[in-house]
């Protein structure tokens, strides 16, 4: 894909993007998609085949920004690149929901919210897979004697994928607790909740 068509495409994300918080998803037509990005209806076609598409790439463009530089513990975004990126991986994302970038926050509590709340969680699955979930039973084997280890072996197991969708579930609605609220707490303060609740889980 040359400049051109990158911008095109840029341009029509962008029009889409400033749209959903004004009006429901399922209201917003083609027809008002290339008229806030001022290109043809053969140009809009020629990048996406249907508004779903549309809407996927927007939600893939959101958060895997987010996820992928939360899963790399190197990443310095402006946010703390100053500083060490914090320990927590739900505070790296907290911190990268509350600069708001591309109006993520907008998006997160508009009409169509629960359309990007199911991305939202979707996304954040693989993360805790790897983060949390591999880590934590890495962190028991290392640490566990062996009669403990028999005797957790005789325990009835909570499915990895129950305890992921149980954990993605938690933090998309703490999300959403935290923007119907005007955002009063801090990144770190929900940390902390998020924390003191998934402890006892995991």
């Amino acid at each position: 894909m040359d400049r051109r068509q990158k911008k095109t495409r840029e341009a029509i994300l962008q029009a889409f993007a400033r749209l959903l918080p004004q009006k429901s998803y399922h209201k917003i037509t083609v027809q008002d998609i290339i008229d806030a990005a001022d290109v043809g209806r053969t140009t809009f076609y020629a990048h996406f085949e249907t508004k779903d598409d549309l809407l996927k790439e927007l939600c893939q463009e959101l958060f895997a920004h987010i996820i992928d530089t939360a899963m790399d513990c190197t990443h310095t975004h402006g946010l703390y690149s100053d500083t060490d990126a914090p320990n927590s991986v739900f505070l790296h994302l907290l911190l990268h929901l509350q600069e708001n970038d591309r109006n993520i926050l907008g998006l997160l509590s508009c009409e169509s919210s629960e359309i990007f709340l199911r991305y939202f969680k979707d996304s954040l699955q693989e993360l805790i897979r790897v983060q949390l979930i591999s880590r934590r039973k890495e962190q028991i084997l290392n640490e566990t004697s062996v009669v403990e280890k028999i005797a957790l072996q005789k325990q009835t197991p909570v499915p990895e994928d129950f305890l992921i969708n149980h954990i993605s579930g938690s933090f998309v609605e703490m999300v959403l607790w935290w923007l119907k609220g005007g955002q009063k707490q801090t990144p770190e303060e929900l940390d902390h909740y998020f924390e003191a609740v998934i402890s006892g889980i995991l």
